[in-house]
Order: structure tokens, then sequence, then C-alpha cells
């Protein structure tokens, strides 16, 4: 208690700086729907999102320096620009999820727009009413660390790492914008791919003949996946890619050895053929069985975290108990939230708007439909509640949102089935509805909660934090609609062309999390899963657990990815390995260490940016019909070699940048950079 009477804001309470200003609503609504959008097309095709919290705060800070803003302009603006990843985030894990169980097909139709724009807006708001409800319990614990906030809130003091940051994620989106760019203009071949072909014979003893063979491939030249195996590092890098090599290296050609001598193909000795047949077995039969693996993997998250899940369950209930009582608020500036009765309404408006989705848009009962609003209520309070206790013990770039959703989509599914719906559409729909809802507000609530851990550092009003948030998630959520059908109309017309089927769950836009989803609840409530498989795959990531793997989770989602992701995945996170060796041999200090990886993490960002940016605007033209290689292209057949240069060039940036701006041994420790 005497702690948090000793605390002193940045900003004094009693301060009257300008804060809620239209030009840092602005520039954080323009980052919150550029991080959003680059987030979705990373989530999309690589299956994991980078923390906003950072490079909004450093491009917010840049922004309203030249216009001599104020610090609390500053952490406004990092609020409002910071939420937009977590819309992506909720969106991408559960919208896809329709189109995959083949419920919005085609994706885009106005009624479907209204749908999304409403589930993500209505789970954005009940993510922040909640943080509204508890903020100032989770907030004013010393017992959270908050250590993203810290950093965050760091970077906006005088004197600290701030707007210089800004040219070098800038620089960055640049460079990962001109190789998408070249890469479309047939300059380098994104991959290299071969198919070895064993010849047909019998095992020697047995009754069994095998004839197959196996595919090899390169890392994929792509600026974003290499800067997100950047950011998450050499350990976590090697297991998304040691997935891999379990789908490709193991499942996929064992599989196909046995069944090919039974496959009539109309090529036989050509590899194109084998090729062909070799990803589809990947698609078909391996797919299925990672899914089996990210269940296993969901839960164990969940059950390594089951202390810290339980006691925030426990502490959410006291928080609302104390909130409920009326016990006394300060009445200074830094204390007041949007006020109780507003917090309630809100809440019991958007379990209104769920029941009304539900049997309005996906006409269902009454009764389940009221079920369903219901359930989600609840699952959306602990979860989000569980969610903010997670991102103050490890921050938001390990808040394990896709377990969270899962957890709340088998729950929900289970209920339905218990009570007796039938296995149509309309039930599919309500469970992703519910997922959707619980997805975004979880993960809205953990950001939320990191930001306002900032600025109550800071000295920002929290009601005004919150109301911008609100902003930005009726921002986000009316746009990110149109970016998901972007890149999978964009994809279905590359696909069309190129020959592949393409839209989400496609090999250029897997969507993992949103392919989980939907074959589970379409196994679920529909009884159409292919349970041999997923039980398959339950034991393996059984198996991974005893064995120690650190994250299951990672594993099976790099068996569901495409080789080429993985790799260059891995080459990133090898990268990053290669940088913190030199940084040692260098006999670097704390100091520089953590300038060194504050600039890396900054251009791995700026990279994820400018790539997925520009594969948004080459999705555009696709859309169209119009495909850039069609404009002009360098070569018809363009060779390997060059994309190999330039991943080598890529390679040296990220690795000497950091280094040659490391800094002085005698200037003080920057705040830490988070990252995913």
């Amino acid at each position: 208690m005497t702690e948090e009477k000793q605390f002193v804001p940045f900003v004094s309470a009693d301060t009257d700086m300008k804060e809620f200003t239209l030009r840092a609503l602005l520039i954080g609504l323009v980052m919150s729907v550029v991080l959003g959008a680059a987030n979705a097309y990373l989530g999309l095709k690589a299956g994991m999102t980078i923390a906003a919290v950072y490079p909004a705060a450093v491009v917010g800070m840049a922004l309203l320096k030249i216009v001599k803003g104020t610090i609390l302009e500053e952490n406004l603006a990092r609020t409002v620009g910071a939420i937009g990843e977590s819309v992506a985030a909720g969106a991408i894990f559960t919208l896809p999820a329709f189109y995959v169980a083949g419920l919005w097909d085609p994706f885009f139709t106005p009624g479907n727009y209204l749908t999304s724009s409403l589930i993500l807006i209505g789970g954005g708001f009940l993510g922040i009413m909640f943080v509204a409800l508890l903020r100032r319990v989770m907030v004013e614990d010393t017992e959270l660390p908050l250590p993203e906030s810290l950093a965050a809130a760091e970077i906006h003091k005088p004197g600290r790492t701030g707007a210089g940051g800004s040219k070098w994620l800038f620089q960055a989106m640049i460079v990962g914008a001109v190789v998408k760019l070249l890469a479309e203009f047939k300059l380098f071949a994104t991959a290299w791919e071969k198919f070895i072909i064993w010849g047909k014979q019998t095992i020697s003893g047995s009754r069994f003949t095998g004839e197959g063979g196996m595919f090899l491939g390169s890392p994929g030249v792509s600026p974003a996946y290499i800067g997100v195996g950047y950011i998450i590092g050499p350990t976590l890098g090697a297991l998304a890619f040691s997935g891999g090599i379990i789908a490709w290296g193991l499942l996929t050609p064992i599989i196909l050895y046995f069944i090919g001598p039974s496959m009539e193909m109309a090529d036989p000795t050509g590899s194109a053929a084998w090729l062909a047949e070799a990803k589809n077995v990947w698609s078909s039969i391996v797919r299925p069985i990672a899914i089996g693996g990210m269940l296993v993997g969901a839960i164990f998250t969940l059950y390594k975290m089951r202390n810290s899940l339980i006691e925030g369950i426990a502490r959410s209930v006291g928080d609302v108990k104390k909130a409920a009582s009326g016990s006394p608020v300060k009445a200074n500036r830094i204390e007041k939230d949007l006020s109780f009765r507003f917090v309630v309404i809100g809440i019991i408006a958007v379990a209104i708007l769920t029941w009304a989705i539900t049997y309005f848009i996906f006409h269902t009962y009454m009764w389940v439909a009221i079920v369903v609003a219901i359930v989600m209520t609840i699952l959306a309070f602990f979860f989000a509640a569980v969610s903010g206790y997670l991102v103050g013990l490890i921050g938001s770039s390990n808040n394990p949102i896709s377990g969270l959703t899962l957890t709340a989509l088998v729950i929900t599914a289970l209920v339905l089935v218990i009570m007796g719906i039938d296995g149509g559409d309309a039930g599919v729909a309500a469970v992703l509805g519910v997922a959707a809802i619980v997805c975004v507000s979880a993960a809205v609530a953990g950001e939320m909660l990191q930001d306002l851990k900032s600025g109550h550092i800071l000295g920002g009003t929290p009601w005004k934090m919150e109301i911008g948030n609100i902003i930005g998630v009726v921002a986000s959520g009316a746009i990110m609609f149109f970016i998901l059908t972007i890149l999978n109309d964009g994809d279905v017309a590359r696909g069309a062309v190129e020959g592949y089927a393409g839209g989400f769950g496609s090999q250029e836009l897997p969507a993992p999390q949103a392919s989980l989803m939907a074959i589970l609840s379409r196994g679920i409530v529909g009884g159409e899963m292919a349970w041999p498989l997923i039980i398959v795959g339950i034991f393996m990531g059984i198996g991974f657990i005893l064995m120690g793997v650190k994250s299951p989770m990672l594993v099976s989602v790099g068996m569901y990815l495409p080789l080429t992701t993985t790799f260059a995945i891995f080459v990133g996170g090898l990268i990053k390995g290669i940088t913190d060796m030199m940084a040692k041999r260098r006999k670097f200090n704390k100091g520089q260490i953590q300038r060194t990886e504050n600039v890396g993490i900054l251009l791995a960002s700026g990279l994820i940016a400018g790539e997925a940016l520009m594969g948004l605007v080459v999705a555009m033209f696709a859309v169209g019909g119009i495909f850039l290689f069609n404009v002009f292209s360098f070569f018809q057949n363009p060779a390997f070699t060059i994309g190999f240069i330039v991943i080598i060039l890529v390679a040296l940036y990220l690795i000497f940048i950091p280094l040659r701006n490391a800094g002085s041994p005698d200037q003080p420790a920057p705040p830490a950079a988070g990252g995913h």
C-alpha cells in the first residue's frame, strides 16, 4: 500500500496538458489501420502477429515531435495506434473460418461485411468495457510487472529512445516493399523447389510395395517471414522449422510412399506430377494431423498457465465486486475511468447485439440465440480478465489469444451439442460468432491494459484513452473486412492463374488458426471431423509434451505452413542468433545490447509492414484482374539465384545496421522493445 502512495506519474495529475486532440487521434487511427493491415497479412500467411505497441510508440512520437505535440498526445496516439493489431488478431483467427467452413462463399457480400464489422466492433468494445471495470486494481497492482508497458512508457520520456528510431522503421518498410515488388516483377524466383523421385520397390521381407519421393525446398524470399524469425529468435524459429521438417521430411514422404503404387497418374515418371500429389497429401492428410497437434498445444499452453488463469479469474470476480460496491475512487484526473453505469450498459448492449446476430443473421432458434449471448458474455468477461492478467505477467507478445479463443469455441460448441442443436450451418455460425467476439474482446483487453499501464506511468487520463480506443476499434473493425477481402480475393484470382485453389486456407494464405476453428466447429457441431487424423495429431502433440518441447503449438503450426515459409522464419531466427553472437564477441555492455536489439526489432517490424502493405497493393491489382508480372516482367522464368542473393542482403542488413548503432558503452541503457 505504501508503494501506491509513493507513485508519482511523469506528468502531474494537476497538469492541464493537451491530450485528446484531433491530430493525436488521427495519427493513432492511421497507425491502427496500417499496423492492423500488416498483422492481418502476416497472420494469415505465417500464423503469427507482431506486437504493435513499440512501432506505434516510435512513429507516433516522431510525428508529434514535428508539430510540437505533448507527451500525453503521444501516449494517446500510441494507445489508439496499437489497438489495430488486436482487432486484426481477433479477425484473422476467426473470420476466415466462416469461409473455410463453407458459410461465407463468396467471402465478400454486404451481409458478411455487416456481420463481420458488428462482431469486431462489438468484441473490441466489450474488451474495453471489461478493462475499464478492472483497470484500477490491475494497473496499480505492483505484483504485475507489465514489462512491455514499462518499455513503451520509457520511449516517450525526453532523452530516451524515441523519434530517432522511426527512421529505421520507415527505411525497412521501403526495403520490404521494394523486395516484394521486384518479386512480383519476376526479377527472381521467390523459392526453389525440387522433387526427388524414389523408384517402385517391395520392402524386403514384407508384402508392402512403396513408390514416391521427397520434396526439397529453399527458404522463401520474404522480408516479412525473415522479420518474424528475427523477432521470435533462433529457438522459436527452429521450433517452427522443425514442424516443417516433420511435415515434409517424415509424414508426407512416408504417406506418399505407401499410397504411391495405387495412384493413377498421367505421367508417373514426371517430378511435377509427383510434386502435385505430395502437396495434396500434405494438404489433405498432414494438415489435419497438425490441427490435432495444435489442439493439444493450445490446451497445454493454458495448462502451463493454470495458476495464473485461476488467479486471474478469482481476482476479476473480486475486482467487479469492488467496482459494483461503489468503493471510493480518487477524484483526480489520472484515476477517472468511464462511468460504471456506462460500462454496464455497454456490456448489456453487446450481449443484445450477440443475440441479434445469432437470431436474425445466423437464423438460429430464439432459445439458442439467448444461450449463445449468455455464454458469450460470461466467457468474454473471464477471458478478457485472464488476458489482461497474463499481459501483466508476460506481455502481450506472449499472450495465448488463440488458445483462449479455441477454449471458448470448444465450450460453446459442446454447450450447443448438449442442448441438442442440429449440425447445420446455423449452429456452426453461432459457435464461430461467439469465438470471434471472445477472441477480439480478449485481444483488445490485453492490449488495452498494457497501454493503460503505460498511460498510468506517464500521467495519461484513463477515460480519454478508453474513448480513444473505442474510436480505434470502430475504425479498425469497419475496415478490417475489406483488408481480409482483398487478401482472400486476390489469392483466389492468383490461384486461378497459377493453378492452385486460392483463398483462405490455401498454400499461399494458410490462415492456420482460422482453419483450426473451422474444422473444430464443423467437427463438433456438424459431426464432420476426420477424427482418425485429428487423434493421430493429438497423440503426436502429447509426444511433443513428453519430450519437453518448448512450444508444441509452434511445431504444429510449422507443420501446417508451407516449408518455404517455416524455412524463411528459421533463417530469420538464425540471423538474430548471429547478431547476438557478434554483439557478444564485440563485448557490448547491457546498454549497447539493448540498443542493438531495439534497432533490430524496428528493422524487422518495418520489413514485415513494408511487404504486407505492398502485398495488399498487389492483391488489389489481382482482384481487378491485373497481375503485375503481366504488366512488366524482368524474366519469363526467373531463377532463384538472385533471390538467394536478396536473402543474403537482407541478412546483412539485419545484422550490421543494429550492430553499427549500438552506441558507446557509456550511454544509458534504453527501454527494451517487446516482440512476439
